[in-house]
Parts: structure tokens; C-alpha cells; sequence
């Protein structure tokens, strides 16, 4: 059974960083890409960025490039969120999934406040 275990949110005031992780099982995780998302409230879920399988290689969303970091660690089948440079906007409910999507996790509550 495919599933994802997101983590490490919290409030954060702007400007403040926060790093989230995503656990995966029941699917081989090296050979998959991998892609966060996020849905803020009353919005539709979207695209964050994307981690390339065998590789290094990423993509982001306009409105987060230069301020997050997606990263892996395919041993522990886990990707994760760096978060930077925190913005009123950044809050939402993160997700993680494979590409193409298989299943949803609960997702990690991000607030970004001052």
C-alpha cells in the first residue's frame, strides 16, 4: 500500500525557515520522481516543485523558486522541503506524491504569521 507521511510543520514567523519531510513506503521511491504540493485555504491544491529521480535535478514553482529546496535520500525513502525566506502566502497544507500521482497523505500544516 502506497503511503505518505508528511511532517515538520508549524507557524513560523516571515522570513523564517522551516524544513518538511515526507516518508514514503510501499513503492519503490529511488526510481520514482518526486513532487510536493501545497493548498492553501480555499484554494485549489498546487504544484510546489519537483525531485527527479536519479538525479539531482529539480523544478519549482514561480512563486517559490529561489526560496525552497526540495531534496531526497532515497535509503530512507524519505524527500524533503527546504523552506526559506518564509511569505504570508506559503500558508497551507504541504503535501508530498509520486509523479504521477498515486495517493495523498494527511499533509503538514505550514502558518506563516507575524
Amino acid at each position: 500500500q502506497v503511503q505518505f507521511v508528511e511532517s515538520g510543520g508549524g507557524s513560523v514567523h516571515p522570513g523564517g525557515s522551516l524544513r518538511l519531510s515526507c516518508a514514503t513506503s510501499g513503492f519503490t521511491f529511488s526510481v520514482n520522481h518526486m513532487r510536493w504540493y501545497r493548498q492553501a485555504p480555499g484554494k485549489e491544491r498546487e504544484f510546489v516543485g519537483t525531485s527527479f529521480n536519479f538525479s539531482s535535478v529539480t523544478d519549482y514553482a514561480d512563486s517559490v523558486k529561489g526560496r525552497f529546496t526540495i531534496s531526497r535520500d532515497n535509503a530512507k525513502k524519505t524527500v524533503y522541503l527546504q523552506m526559506n525566506s518564509r511569505k504570508p502566502e506559503d500558508t497551507a497544507v504541504y503535501y508530498c506524491s509520486t509523479v504521477p500521482t498515486r495517493a495523498w497523505g494527511q499533509g503538514t500544516q505550514v502558518t506563516v504569521s507575524s
